[in-house]
């Protein structure tokens, strides 16, 4: 296939690249400097423009690009940062799949917050978006911004990406450091579920939705059981051989997330179930499988 992918410098895209061309695809990557390869194109999402050619030509487009998550949840500048660059970059590729004759699939990227608080509950991809969180907030702009490829008839897929582990990317990298240092805990009351993915399952699973011929809609990216904080507290602590004894009281994360406190705070039993149902065979089923996949013994 001929694929184009924006977001291609950050630490999804980069491993997301990797896996498309070692099955054979042909990857355009979208840059916002003067492009130093021939697999390299030029947009400018802010201003709407992208190479209407190279998206015509693709059969497949993909958008990982957007701001950092992780930043000050306290600035106003990185809060409309953080909703503008995911809305504009969604936009512009899905105007420009719209106005192409042969409207190729569309992977467009998205998180999980876009649930918000089910409690308990196993929420599907059929379950509603509920609060008026800032990330609540950010990702169902995110998602209608796709709307002009759904309009258009293109298969598009919203992926609705937990929190990716991986030791060499956040949240894990910092978290491990903690436990490491003895200073590990479950956040808030700990009952609260706390969807996650390895990053393998992340890269197979967006790799069988670029090659699927009938997947559609949103997608949630996750392993199929969620952990509660305080299960992925103690298989961390394990993981690390480390105790996990300072819980991180709830009024702290409020007063130190900010508008993103919802967001560790708030619970989402999420299950995977477009994916199951499309035939893909997760690799890490739960948080203890995860975690050897991300902390992987030495030696």
């Amino acid at each position: 296939m001929e694929v184009v992918v924006a977001g291609t410098s950050g630490f999804l895209g980069r491993h997301l690249t990797t896996a498309l061309r070692e099955r054979g695809h042909h990857v355009t990557s979208l840059v916002r400097r003067e492009p130093a390869a021939p697999d390299e194109s030029r947009w400018d999402p802010a201003a709407g423009a992208v190479d209407q050619a190279v998206v015509d030509a693709a059969d497949l487009v993909v958008n990982l690009a957007g701001s950092p998550t992780i930043g000050n949840p306290h600035s106003r500048r990185w809060a409309r940062n953080l909703r503008e660059s995911r809305v504009s970059t969604t936009r512009t590729l899905a105007e420009a799949i719209a106005r192409s004759g042969d409207t190729p699939a569309f992977l467009a990227g998205n998180a999980i917050a876009v649930y918000g608080d089910h409690g308990d509950a196993r929420v599907t991809e059929a379950g509603d978006s509920r609060g008026h969180t800032l990330m609540t907030e950010v990702t169902r702009v995110w998602e209608a911004a796709a709307r002009p490829a759904v309009d258009a008839g293109s298969r598009v897929c919203v992926l609705r990406t937990a929190p990716v582990i991986d030791r060499a990317s956040e949240p894990l990298r910092t978290l491990r450091r903690l436990f490491l240092a003895g200073l590990g805990g479950r956040v808030g009351s700990g009952r609260q579920y706390f969807p996650l993915v390895s990053l393998r399952d992340w890269i197979g699973g967006v790799v069988h939705l670029a090659e699927s011929e009938s997947a559609h809609g949103p997608v949630n990216l996750c392993c199929p059981r969620t952990p509660t904080n305080a299960e992925f507290t103690r298989a961390l602590a394990h993981a690390v051989r480390r105790p996990a004894f300072l819980p991180v009281p709830s009024v702290a994360i409020r007063l130190g997330a900010g508008p993103l406190a919802p967001e560790l705070l708030g619970s989402v039993n999420l299950v995977p179930q477009a994916l199951l149902d499309d035939g893909y065979e997760f690799r890490d089923h739960d948080v203890s499988a995860v975690l050897a996949a991300a902390l992987p013994p030495a030696g």
